[in-house]
C-alpha cells in the first residue's frame, strides 16, 4: 500500500492571525492620545506582536461625529490594499480584553537616513522638498523639509484619498527590506476637507503616472457594488464615501497634488 498522502499544515494568513487570535495586553503606549495597547496575538501555531486600540479608549472629536476611529483605521488599510502600495500594516477589526476595536500588526522601525529635517537655509537641498517655514526658538525660524522619496509620494496620495486629518513625523515607520509604512490613520475619512500633512513637498506638481494609474484602479474599485465600495460602506458613513469618490475624481481631473486650501491649517501640530 502506498503511504497516505501528507497534507501540508494550512498557512495562516495575517490578517486571520490577527482578527482571530488570542489577544494578551503586554503594556500601553502613553504617548498616544487615545488608549493604545501593545499586545501579542498567537493563532494556530503563528505569534506576532500587534497594537491594539479598543472603541471604549477612543477620545470624543467635535469634529468626527459618525462611526469611530477604530473604523477608519481599518478603513484607511483597505484603501492602501487596493492601492497595491502595502502602505499600512495589516489592520482588522475585531473584539479584544477591552470590546471591539481595531487590531494593526506591529511594525519595528528600521533605522535609515531621515525623512525630515529642520535646515538653516531658504530652499530644500537637492533630494528634499519644502514644507515651510517653523518656528525653533528665540525668534529664529528653520526651513522644514521631508526627502523627496516615492515611498513618501505615495503616501501623500493616499493620504489625499483618505483625507488624512494627521500625518506626522511620528506615523512614518521606515522598515526593512526599504518599507515604509504609515501609521495612525484615526481620523481620516471626514466628508469635510481635512487634509493635515507633513508631506506637503510636491503640493501644485503633476501627479506621476503610476498614481494616475493607481487612481484610476481605485475609481473602478469605489463604484457601487465593487469590493472596495462594500467594504467600506461597512466602516464609513455613505457621505464620507461619496466624499472619498470625489476626491479621487478631483485628483484624476486635475492631474496635481492637491494643496493646501487655507481653510484648515495645513500641517498637523505638534509636526512629529
Amino acid at each position: 500500500m502506498s503511504a497516505p498522502e501528507r497534507i501540508p499544515p494550512r498557512s495562516v494568513t495575517t490578517a486571520e492571525l490577527l482578527a482571530k487570535g488570542e489577544l494578551k495586553v503586554r503594556g500601553r503606549i502613553r504617548e498616544a492620545s487615545n488608549a493604545v495597547l501593545f499586545c501579542s496575538v498567537t493563532y494556530e501555531g503563528r505569534e506576532a506582536s500587534c497594537v491594539y486600540k479598543p472603541v471604549a479608549g477612543e477620545r470624543p472629536l467635535w469634529d468626527f461625529p459618525d462611526g469611530n476611529l477604530a473604523r477608519r483605521e481599518v478603513a484607511a488599510y483597505a484603501v492602501s490594499e487596493a492601492t497595491g502600495w502595502g502602505l499600512v500594516p495589516t489592520t482588522v477589526l475585531r473584539d479584544g480584553p477591552y470590546g471591539e476595536g481595531m487590531c494593526q500588526l506591529w511594525i519595528e522601525a528600521a533605522a535609515e537616513s531621515e525623512l525630515l529635517a529642520l535646515v538653516d537655509a531658504e530652499e530644500p537641498e537637492p533630494g528634499w522638498k519644502a514644507i515651510g517655514f517653523a518656528e525653533v526658538g528665540e525668534g529664529k525660524t528653520a526651513l522644514l523639509v521631508h526627502a523627496d522619496d516615492e515611498r513618501l509620494r505615495r503616501l501623500a496620495v493616499l493620504d489625499a484619498v483618505i483625507n488624512n486629518a494627521d500625518r506626522k513625523g511620528g506615523h512614518l515607520l521606515p522598515a526593512d527590506e526599504g518599507r515604509l509604512y504609515g501609521i495612525d490613520h484615526g481620523v481620516t475619512f471626514n466628508a469635510e476637507n481635512k487634509l493635515r500633512t507633513l508631506l506637503w513637498g510636491w503640493a501644485g506638481e503633476s501627479l506621476p503616472p503610476e498614481s494616475i494609474e493607481v487612481l484610476q484602479g481605485l475609481r473602478e474599485a469605489l463604484r457601487d457594488g465593487a469590493g472596495l465600495a462594500g467594504k467600506l460602506a461597512e466602516l464609513i458613513t455613505a457621505a464620507e464615501l461619496d466624499a472619498t469618490r470625489a476626491r479621487v475624481d478631483a485628483l484624476l481631473a486635475a492631474g496635481k497634488h492637491p494643496e493646501p486650501s487655507g481653510e484648515w491649517p495645513a500641517i498637523p501640530w505638534p509636526p512629529v
